[in-house]
């Protein structure tokens, strides 16, 4: 198969890591669910050579995961873990950060709610959570290209679509996280840092 290729990665994952870096001086693992392609992970384990990354996807992806761990020459990149956020649990017990991007639009308003579920379950107490992503703001987009993605994901399935950020933050508070920082990011994109009470 070919290596795959998002764009979007590529022009995100240097602002991210901009972001994240500062967070994680001092963290050894980072869980990341909804791995996708697998070049953010290859980007951040690059840069972030003192902490072990860890890729975790539907099965399906894991062979494209492999294949930009293979290529980063990475050392702290181990095999990526089957997480289907459909089933529980999760495969590691408690981690002291959970990265992902752009995955609570993908999925159904259910499988978010199981995210925070989990978060709380696996995240150690002072976890980070960092969540990266579109979002909505008082019920309204924040720019016109945000809507017409919205009606694109809602078209191909009903039950995914850009999230509230009340409701993603009244979720991470049944889970026990307060909102540290909430970054504006290139493309109409946001970056949500929450941290384990």
């Amino acid at each position: 198969m070919d290596k795959p290729y998002s764009q979007a990665c590529e022009n995100n994952k240097l602002p991210i890591l901009e972001k994240i870096r500062p967070y994680l001086t001092e963290v050894m693992f980072v869980l990341e669910v909804g791995s996708g392609t697998g070049q953010h992970a290859a980007c951040f384990a690059t840069a972030l050579p003192h902490l072990t990354w860890q890729c975790s996807d539907l099965a399906v992806n894991h062979a494209g995961i492999l294949m930009w761990s293979e290529d980063s020459d990475a050392r702290n990149l181990p095999a990526p873990l089957t997480l289907d956020l459909a089933s529980t649990p999760w495969p590691v017990a408690e981690v002291p950060a959970i990265y992902t991007a752009n995955t609570l639009h993908i999925v159904s308003e259910t499988l978010v709610q199981a995210f925070f579920d989990e978060v709380r379950q696996h995240l150690a107490t002072g976890g980070l959570l960092m969540i990266y992503g579109p979002f909505n703001y008082n019920g309204q987009f924040t720019s016109p290209s945000n809507k017409d993605f919205d009606s694109f994901l809602r078209s191909r399935d009903p039950h995914s679509g850009i999230r509230n950020i009340e409701w993603i933050c009244s979720l991470a508070t049944q889970a026990e996280l307060v909102l540290l920082e909430d970054y504006t990011m290139p493309a109409n994109n946001r970056l949500l840092i929450f941290k384990r009470q």
